[in-house]
């Protein structure tokens, strides 16, 4: 039996846990956020983008780069921008850049342990396409954890971190915002999930492509949490 100096200090420990007992559903960012950003994965999504651009736009490599960012930056993707500028096939763009080695993926059995451990309904949120995340979730065997995947056709092509992209997911996934918790990489991503009443948690990496997107003044009301290994944040949790 714990003496009662002990258990007083286990309470207080417990007390200092940030308290996630309110959310019942657990949304979660694909790209950098379920696997780690050091990888090379989303580096090779990135380059194939680079690719997409000279191919379609018939330009030299270092200005086909320099015109991806700048749709990047102005639409939120540079699918959105290919497709409101050029009239870019969206199937065709996602097929190609997601045609990449998932090689070096493997499962992480200490993450999945912490996730399975989640009371309530779990969602992966991506400005990807689906047919990527379920590669993505099968290398990871992660895939029956979640009870969906909103893609960029879930958003109707309307990305993270436009407010569209927010409210088509809520209502395909029937949550309540105030009872959800969203994890992203990109701190502007949870602006508009902490304006509905999501809990916010940032996972910082120093992977640069999060720096390249739209210009969006993030304070610290946007962020209720931040943290630098996931894993280690979800078993800090009170559930």
């Amino acid at each position: 039996m714990k003496s009662s100096a002990t258990a007083e200090k286990d309470r207080k420990s417990a007390d200092q846990q940030p308290d996630f007992r309110h959310v019942k559903s657990w949304i979660f960012d694909l790209d950098n956020t379920l696997y780690r950003a050091d990888n090379g994965i989303f580096a090779q999504i990135e380059s194939r983008m680079t690719d997409y651009v000279v191919r379609l736009l018939k330009l030299p490599r270092e200005q086909a780069r320099v015109r991806q960012k700048d749709l990047y930056r102005q639409y939120g993707t540079t699918l959105n921008g290919l497709m409101r500028e050029h009239e870019c096939d969206a199937e065709d763009y996602l097929r190609f850049v997601h045609d990449i080695d998932l090689g070096n993926l493997c499962a992480d059995p200490e993450l999945t342990a912490a996730l399975v451990a989640l009371p309530g309904k779990r969602f992966v949120f991506t400005n990807g396409c689906r047919d990527h995340a379920a590669r993505i979730l099968d290398r990871l065997d992660m895939a029956h954890l979640f009870d969906a995947v909103w893609d960029i056709r879930t958003m109707d092509f309307s990305p993270k971190p436009q407010a569209l992209a927010y409210s088509s997911v809520v209502a395909a996934g029937g949550v309540v915002a105030g009872e959800s918790a969203m994890f992203d990489d990109i701190p502007r991503n949870l602006i508009p999930a902490r304006t509905l009443g999501m809990t916010t948690i940032w996972l910082k990496t120093d992977a640069p492509w999060g720096k390249h997107g739209p210009l969006m003044d993030v304070s610290a009301g946007d962020i209720d949490h931040e943290t630098e290994n996931l894993t280690q944040f979800l078993q800090s949790i009170r559930i």
